[in-house]
């Protein structure tokens, strides 16, 4: 079986697959790969497709299937998957990090003690305490995201549209959820019901001042839109870990807004997190190849 790496995981993942035949890290050896192991950087689409006659399997190290074209996958006969229970830590830390970040104003005192200012009166905090977290999609990760807001003294409301109950959130409609929410945390994959979802309407509906997080994918807020809430001070922040490309364009309008705090989809890279998608890899390749 040949193995073709394209994307960055786990240095120790090659050794581990040597057990089931070549692993190359060389895109020049896809012509002759029947496996291909991709994260977020490679598009598997109908062009990389072509290019790969032999190819048996896509697996997708991560949540989520945006750069896989798997109507092309399966018109090839190819099988596609991803590994979506390994990255639920990772992600919901990186919510989590920006929802204590934001209101505890931990990036501007950072930044004003580094600039030699002593901000101590002016930078005022708000506490998770009490709050409301509302989750925009419910699945793996943003249950662990609940759990953690829930040791935090939050109240957490959900709205998943393919869930019927939820054990810790309190599944709301996505209208009761904008109104109530203080924090609002995205997890929702890219489809075409959720491009763009939370645009201006949407945005009406929060509380004035809530926080928007938006870990899950870059394409589901309209960014002009939230641009022109942060600047209007409707909303009071916008922390996120996703853009509508690896890296963001230069003109992306998120980058100069006021009260952005960003990150350069970092969210599924810990090393523990790397570790446990070969697991799953791995995994993966023992059924396949049984």
């Amino acid at each position: 079986m040949n193995i073709l790496i394209a994307d960055a995981f786990d240095a120790k993942l090659p050794e581990r697959l040597a057990a089931f035949g070549t692993v190359s890290s060389d895109m020049a050896t896809l012509g002759e790969a029947e496996v291909l192991l991709v994260r977020s950087k490679t598009k598997v689409d109908a062009d990389l497709v072509a290019r790969a006659p032999k190819l048996k399997l896509v697996i997708r190290g991560g949540v989520g299937m945006d750069n896989v074209d798997k109507k092309v996958c399966a018109e090839k006969g190819i099988k596609a998957v991803n590994t979506p229970r390994a990255s639920s830590v990772a992600v919901a830390e990186m919510a989590m990090a920006f929802m204590v970040a934001i209101p505890a104003r931990l990036i501007e005192a950072h930044t004003s003690m580094k600039e030699g200012k002593f901000l101590k009166n002016e930078l005022k905090r708000t506490e998770l305490f009490k709050k409301t977290l509302g989750l925009i999609g419910a699945g793996a990760i943003a249950s662990e995201v609940a759990k953690r807001a829930q040791a935090f003294g939050m109240e957490v409301i959900a709205f998943d549209p393919f869930l019927k109950e939820h054990p810790i959130a309190k599944l709301v409609s996505l209208d009761e959820l904008a109104a109530k929410a203080d924090v609002i945390s995205m997890h929702t994959p890219l489809t075409d019901e959720t491009r763009g979802m939370v645009n201006a309407a949407f945005i009406a509906k929060m509380k004035d001042g809530a926080i928007l997080i938006n870990t899950g994918r870059g394409k589901c807020i309209v960014e002009a839109d939230v641009v022109a809430a942060l600047t209007s001070g409707k909303l009071r922040a916008y922390g996120t870990d996703v853009w509508p490309s690896d890296p963001p364009p230069a003109d992306c309008p998120l980058l100069g807004a006021p009260n952005v705090f960003m990150a350069p989809h970092i969210g599924a890279s810990s090393k523990e997190n790397l570790g446990r998608i070969g697991d799953e890899v791995v995994l993966i390749l023992q059924d396949f190849k049984a």
